[in-house]
């Protein structure tokens, strides 16, 4: 019996757009309810929402039962919570803050057994292999990880197309929030010079034969990244659409809290 088949990375080598949503409650009943609803993905957060490696496991039981591909990013992608996070049964893999070809190589080698990489050994413990009763998951782990990079500054975009040349890194996914800080336009995702240089990514990323991705709450800017190639792209947030609708019914029946302050688009 071989690893479980990646989904999501073959959907991705096939050209197939997939639609995803950000889990940022940290809660195991929210993402059961999320996953029921239909995305192809959903993404477990570890950099800005409260989870632990133990939050993380309970929503991906959670998940499992349903056609969702689960997809973690760790707070910071080093090769130590990378093993942790892969023996929890996660195949695909956000790094956050990759900024040159170096970092992006690195990640790999963190996902693979040894000889092709650095990952350590411990599948007797581990949910990934269903706690060794998976024979040959040793032999074919490697196979179904899927690597994604996440560009979120200026210095990245720069290195973007030696980023784009590291072999096993299987899609490159454009932050907004943090681009446009890097910058100089902070909580202006939708600036134009920040889209320039997003749309500019995404046509690079495609023509390097990688799947672009990215995250981005409003519709119609969602909408024009897929017609330019993305692949994979998360449409907002648990947190944002438990806070938007909260809001919007407390302003139904108390009018007085209306809010009439434009804060602007929100990526998630």
């Amino acid at each position: 019996m071989s690893a479980p088949k990646n989904t999501f990375k073959q959907a991705m080598r096939d050209q197939q757009e997939q639609i995803g949503l950000w889990l940022g409650l940290a809660n195991n009943y929210t993402a059961e309810l999320i996953a029921s609803a239909g995305f192809d993905w959903l993404l477990i957060d570890g950099e800005h929402a409260p989870n632990t490696l133990q939050t993380m496991v309970g929503q991906l039981q959670a998940i499992a039962p349903y056609p969702t591909h689960p997809i973690v990013r760790p707070a910071w992608a080093d090769h130590v919570a990378i093993k942790q996070i892969l023996d929890l049964g996660v195949q695909t893999i956000l790094a956050p803050m990759v900024d040159n070809a170096e970092q992006a190589k690195n990640i790999v080698e963190a996902t693979r057994y040894p000889p092709a990489g650095i990952r350590g050994v411990g599948s007797a413990l581990a949910r990934a292999s269903a706690f060794n009763r998976t024979p040959d998951y040793l032999t074919t782990a490697n196979d179904e990880i899927c690597v994604l990079v996440q560009i979120e500054s200026a210095k990245a975009v720069d290195a973007l197309e030696d980023i784009l040349k590291v072999d096993g890194v299987d899609g490159v996914f454009i932050g907004p929030a943090d681009l446009s800080a890097s910058l100089g336009y902070i909580g202006q995702p939708n600036h134009p010079d920040v889209v320039r240089v997003i749309e500019d990514s995404i046509k690079k990323i495609v023509q390097a034969g990688k799947a672009p991705g990215i995250l981005m709450a409003d519709q119609a800017q969602a909408k024009r990244y897929l017609e330019l190639g993305a692949l994979f792209v998360a449409v907002g947030s648990d947190t944002g659409l438990l806070m938007n609708s909260t809001k919007k019914l407390v302003q139904t029946f108390k009018p007085e809290h209306i809010d009439t302050s434009d804060t602007g688009p929100s990526v998630y």
